[in-house]
């Protein structure tokens, strides 16, 4: 028997068989789907953490608070994490810090960042709310930040520890409805805050929504507010983004000699260039995919299964099909490829249509992404497409095999005798 009369024969019999024909695919089909829907969904996920990244601007370098690990290699990662479990709060990163960094030749500007969350009011709406403490530069760096009506603070504002505030959107709209809140006044913690600005609606960035914001001085927040002197993060913005690495080298050398630490495991800050988050980002991604890729695997195997229990019921059905063709001269091969072929036919097929359905499902969720204003693009990576077939091409073999050893091995005298 060629391989193209098997293919023919097989395709004759599940002809006849279809409603059987489609059980079987359908297993390997919902599994083939899956593959698709998660590498689509990963590559939007990454496509648009990375989109969000850009808005705060890729030629910046971040510098955020860090506890310092005690040992090197496991045990010291485990220490560290169980000091911040135990809520060990790093406070030397300081607006000195910030200033010294910034005098880094490559430097073009800088902002500092700290956050508080507080009960804030006008006349009878109260609403509790992030205070973001921050510099008179930050509108200048973050390139996600606009301005929609009145202006930003100043930099003698911040010096000199003015009350003033800039509102996000949606805390605007809650405190003042559609009156215009410039030039009026609200209440932290029971002090009077001038608003001086409204920010241009922006919207949720990882998992951040700014629209939600009270922008203060950084200082005003540290003194007036929080009582502190140190920071959560500062912003740098290069001259030469090409000299990210070298000036986050610089950074470390920097902070070092500030904090007067000679071990880098006992650094208690770290330098993060945007290419180093965005490639951070990016693996924790790829790690996710491969880790719903491992439970998609179980799905094949039991869609692979049914396809062996139903190629094995087709042998019992067709035993003395199976008795009258080895009896007129089929050889062991010749049925061996007889139904390995029908499997492989059936789970590729399954194959194929679960990719057309994962497509139009990746589709699908990339409209609605977008609809509700996420920046998700349709895409599937070339290797979705090579996953999915080897799988339906293994699927075939592996649980066809056995089925398929079973026809073969059949004696045509018993085989017709039991029919």
């Amino acid at each position: 028997m060629t391989i193209s009369s098997a293919i023919k024969n097989a395709i004759h019999t599940m002809g006849h068989n279809r409603g059987r024909s489609f059980l079987t695919m359908l297993g390997i089909m919902i599994g083939i789907a899956t593959v698709i829907i998660v590498y689509s969904a990963g590559e939007g996920i990454s496509g648009l953490v990375l989109k969000q990244i850009e808005t705060f601007g890729t030629d910046v370098v971040e510098t955020e608070v860090k506890v310092p690990t005690t040992k090197k290699g496991s045990d010291g990662e485990m220490q560290s994490a169980s000091a911040v479990a135990m809520g060990i709060q790093v406070t030397t990163l300081t607006l000195k810090d910030m200033d010294a960094l910034a005098k880094s030749s490559n430097v073009k500007n800088a902002y500092a960042g700290v956050m508080s969350q507080e009960q804030t009011s006008y006349k009878n709406e109260t609403k509790r709310a992030y205070i973001f403490g921050t510099s008179a530069s930050y509108v200048d760096v973050d390139k996600g930040s606009k301005i929609s009506s009145g202006r930003f603070f100043t930099d003698a504002e911040d010096k000199s520890l003015a009350q003033i505030v800039v509102l996000g959107k949606k805390i605007k709209d809650k405190l003042f409805g559609d009156e215009d809140p410039v030039g009026k006044q609200i209440k932290i913690r029971q002090e009077k805050f001038l608003v001086i600005g409204v920010m241009a609606e922006r919207g949720a960035a990882l998992f951040m929504d700014f629209d939600d914001y009270v922008y203060m001085p950084v200082r005003t927040l540290q003194k007036k507010i929080m009582g502190i002197d140190y920071l959560m993060y500062t912003m740098h913005q290069l001259k030469d983004v090409n000299l990210a690495d070298d000036t986050a080298e610089e950074f470390r050398y920097i902070l070092r000699q500030e904090h007067d630490i000679t071990d880098p495991d006992k650094d208690d800050f770290r330098v993060v260039t945007m290419k180093e988050g965005m490639d951070m980002l990016k693996t924790t991604i790829d790690a996710l995919t491969l880790l719903l890729l491992g439970i998609v695997v179980i799905s094949l195997i039991v869609g692979g299964v049914g396809v062996m229990n139903v190629m094995y019921v087709v042998v019992t059905e067709r035993t003395m099909e199976i008795g009258l063709r080895k009896a007129v001269g089929a050889k062991v091969n010749d049925i061996l490829k007889q139904f390995l072929i029908e499997s492989i036919i059936i789970t590729t097929i399954g194959g194929v249509l679960g990719i057309i359905v994962g497509l139009g499902v990746s589709y699908a969720i990339a409209v609605v992404a977008n609809q509700l204003n996420f920046e998700w693009s349709f895409s599937v990576p070339l290797r979705a497409y090579v996953v999915s077939i080897l799988f339906s091409l293994i699927c075939g073999v592996l649980f066809g095999l056995y089925p398929a050893k079973k026809a073969a091995s059949l004696d045509p005298i018993e085989a017709i005798r039991n029919e």
